[in-house]
């Protein structure tokens, strides 16, 4: 029988679904970095992209509606069962002004989606995938900027800099991986908010060395 791939699914917001910063359109499979890790980690390895525009951690969302990335974990994870690695990249839509949410309160909105995801369910090949939390990059400068309106330097770009900080010790206490991915991409100065094309190839190789070490720890 033919060896199957090891299913590693991207769970996150615009920067996992791919939002492009210059023209709004969605970057393509030549630039996001979910599909450059695909080739990165090869045909061991199969990359499901579950990223939507405007997730949270655990808040309902007034403005846009269904956005509660709690709320849409248990039927991703049912969907493609079995999975061996999950990764997590969310918050950055947490810091909007109209949350007003501290890094430390979504740290702990965290923690629930890593009490979730940690878990094994009653389904068919329900087991627990392996955890890499990924810590997104620190908001940027929002003066004159499109999304003034929705986010603020005093609040979510000040909040942003201490996130990496409260996911590590939120992943240190749930037993899963974590990678602060500041330490390889930053956000555009289009936006402040996402990521410009260049960049990603450097993420994808970064998380690549990440699920290789999750998936023989």
């Amino acid at each position: 029988m033919t060896e199957q791939p090891k299913t590693v699914v991207c769970f996150g917001d615009s920067l996992t679904w791919g939002f492009n910063p210059v023209d709004k359109s969605r970057f393509g499979h030549d630039i996001r970095w979910t599909r450059l890790l695909q080739r990165e980690l090869g045909d061991r390895y199969y990359v499901v992209e579950e990223g939507i525009n405007g997730r949270t951690t655990v808040f309902e969302d007034p403005v846009r509606g269904d956005k509660n990335g709690l709320a849409h974990l248990e039927g991703i994870r049912k969907t493609h069962m079995p999975i061996d690695i999950m990764t997590i990249m969310l918050g950055t839509n947490d810091l909007q002004d109209r949350f007003c949410m501290s890094a430390d309160a979504i740290g702990r909105a965290m923690g629930r989606i890593l009490f979730s995801a940690t878990r094994a369910t009653d389904d068919v090949e329900g087991r627990a995938p392996k955890v890499l939390l990924m810590a997104p990059p620190p908001l940027g400068d929002f003066t004159g900027k499109e999304f003034a309106g929705v986010y603020s330097n005093a609040h979510g770009r000040e909040q942003s800099k201490l996130i990496a900080g409260v996911y590590r010790q939120i992943a240190a206490e749930y037993g899963v991986g974590f990678f602060d991915t500041s330490s390889v991409i930053s956000v555009s100065d289009i936006d402040a908010i996402h990521f410009e094309a260049a960049p990603q190839a450097d993420l994808a190789k970064a998380i690549a060395a990440e699920v290789r070490a999750l998936d023989t720890a």
